[in-house]
């Protein structure tokens, strides 16, 4: 059985766990969005959009991922407004358990609950840039790793070029740690500088108090 995915709901956005009912809506919003998102991928068509649910499904039943999409609660219907997710979850042994050898990425059953994990493969429909919705599906999942699962830390990252994911995630109280050079193909297939970021479970109490007055500042939308 995978991590299980609950639904999240706050003023601005819900958070759901992905399916693929929810194709229809993400092509909308990729259709419009893929232009002009250059340094996140974003399926470009159907198809791609169709492989990119079933291959997040498939990371999800293996334990490795867990995909979300988010609906806008300010609008009627809730329509879809876009995807993020939990990655790169590691496991880590317990106090009485001997360390891994050789080092690495623990192995938990599908359906454990992580120690550490990421937050990305986050992307929005642009009529919700800045507007507050992003920040709370941050909050949501921020809530529900550190007091739901008790992780040590969450990790988020971004193409080292893209100046406004940076700036969002410094926003957030989340600390830099460095950059990780020709990290992975970036979306124009050069090599892509990785910008690294955390927050650990000490830290999430300042970090939740600045995202909360981050969306009472946008509580008039």
């Amino acid at each position: 059985m995978a991590l299980d995915r609950p639904k999240l709901r706050g003023r601005l956005v819900v958070v759901e766990p992905l399916d693929e009912r929810h194709v229809d809506g993400l092509l909308v919003v990729a259709e419009d969005l893929s232009p002009h998102a250059p340094w996140t991928y974003v399926p470009a068509t159907r198809e791609e959009l169709e492989r990119y649910v079933a291959a997040s499904l498939a990371q999800w039943e293996a334990g490795r991922e867990v995909p979300f999409v988010c609906r806008d609660a300010s609008q009627p219907g809730e329509p879809v407004i876009g995807t993020t997710r939990f990655l790169d979850l590691d496991y880590w042994p317990a106090p009485d358990e001997p360390l891994p050898w050789p080092p690495g990425v623990a192995q938990a059953p599908v359906g454990g609950i992580p120690d550490v994990a990421e937050i990305g493969s986050t992307w929005m429909a642009r009529t919700v840039h800045g507007k507050g919705h992003n920040a709370e599906a941050k909050l949501l999942l921020l809530g529900l790793a550190f007091e739901g699962w008790g992780v040590r830390r969450i990790t988020l990252k971004t193409d080292v070029r893209n100046a406004q994911s940076r700036r969002a995630i410094l926003a957030i109280g989340a600390q830099f740690e460095g950059i990780r050079r020709a990290h992975v193909p970036a979306t124009d297939r050069t090599a892509r500088d990785s910008a690294y970021y955390s927050i650990l479970a000490e830290e999430w109490p300042v970090c939740r108090a600045l995202l909360e007055a981050r969306l009472a500042a946008n509580s008039s939308l």
